[in-house]
């Protein structure tokens, strides 16, 4: 894996922001269920909140190798944390692809600034992985959209200032789904409970309600009906993202391991000179590295303009996939200390599962890949 100067300098930096601020912080914002607003505000003080926005708007506006290293390396502090960032950036990337020139200005230059936070509501509570299905509907009114509808899964669902959200603008038309701005304090709109979810608890989840929601034409983002087509032509950069947080999780959970099979001493030795715990360190290396170098060619492809859908997946399914992996093996190392919360790596268990659902499931995934090769 080629990086450039500038590429190392800013892993670098951000690496050094994750495991000084944010890893520090990481096992209380999972135990009190807060999300760590500090370390935010420092990922937005360097810029890294404004990562897929256009320098016209003060954003860094990255290469997408860039932005996988980012990600890698905030995940290695915090996976909510770096969830946290993906999902906004998802915002700032609709906002800065689709949107007129006024709503740029408007609002990319304080999202680079970390607030307002972007949220994403594509999903719902009956339409996951078929989106096609959703049941939420923008009518047109005048010089306006009403929106109603309920959006389920929501990362930033309480943190947000400013949701990306899909409705129909023909409830009998599943290729009518269209994309608007809905600004968080618009009217009719609520902010269900937080989810109580198994891992990335530090992450808010929630739903969103929509009941009446007025927006101006002008926040409609896409044509009527090229809403779900500009969702997908954003995602597979998302998952590019996530591939690359899967890794950073990977490796953060890989490093404990190895300084505790150094350190731990068993049958008169440290348990790192057993031959079946070597072998499992390998086999955690060999995982770590391959998710990686699958990151970053489905991330090259894309900033070569390519057709990178099939890569997306391939790393998005084996470098999530590997995490769950990675992590159950670092839990097993570490014994019994691995299954309290006095070491972090249950934690990493708990929040890898998330990797291989959300951005579309590892069985989407292979979806997408066998019909690259069979269709």
């Amino acid at each position: 894996m080629e990086l450039s100067s500038e590429q190392r300098a800013i892993r670098d930096t951000v690496r050094e922001v994750a495991d000084e601020e944010i890893r520090p912080v990481a096992r209380e914002c999972d135990r009190e269920q807060t999300f760590p607003e500090d370390a935010w505000d420092t990922l937005a003080e360097i810029d890294v909140t404004g990562l897929t926005v256009p320098e016209a708007y003060g954003g860094l506006d990255v290469d997408r190798q860039t932005y996988a290293v980012v990600n890698e390396a905030v995940a290695h502090g915090s996976l909510a944390v770096a969830t946290a960032l993906s999902v906004h950036c998802l915002a700032t990337s609709c906002v800065a692809t689709f949107g007129d020139e006024q709503l740029r200005e408007t609002w990319l230059p304080d999202m680079v600034a970390g607030r307002p936070v972007g949220a994403f509501a594509l999903s719902e509570p009956e339409a996951g992985s078929n989106p096609r299905q959703m049941q939420t509907v923008a009518r047109r009114e005048g010089d306006e959209y009403v929106i109603d509808g309920e959006k389920a899964w929501i990362t930033n669902g309480q943190r947000s200032g400013v949701v990306i959200v899909f409705a129909k603008t023909d409830p009998d038309d599943p290729d009518s789904v269209t994309q608007f701005l809905v600004p968080k304090d618009s009217d009719g709109l609520t902010v269900g409970s937080k989810e109580e979810k198994l891992g990335l608890r530090a992450s808010d989840t929630t739903t969103l309600i929509l009941d009446g929601v007025r927006v101006p034409d002008r926040y409609r983002l896409t044509e009527e009906g090229r809403g779900l087509a500009a969702a997908l032509s954003i995602l597979t950069g998302g998952r590019v993202g996530i591939a690359a947080q899967a890794v950073g999780l990977s490796q953060a959970a890989l490093d404990e391991t190895v300084d505790y099979v150094t350190e731990r001493e068993q049958f008169d030795g440290p348990i790192g000179d057993i031959q079946s715990v070597r072998h499992t360190i390998a086999e955690m290396e060999t995982t770590v590295r391959a998710g990686r170098e699958l990151t970053h060619a489905a991330a090259r492809a894309m900033d070569r303009d390519e057709d990178a859908r099939a890569s997306a997946s391939v790393a998005k399914y084996f470098a999530t996939e590997g995490a769950v992996d990675v992590t159950q093996q670092a839990v097993q190392l570490h014994g019994g200390y691995g299954y309290t919360t006095e070491f972090d790596v249950e934690r990493f268990y708990r929040d890898a599962k998330v990797t291989t659902i959300y951005e579309g499931t590892s069985q989407i995934q292979k979806n997408v890949i066998a019909r690259s090769l069979l269709s």
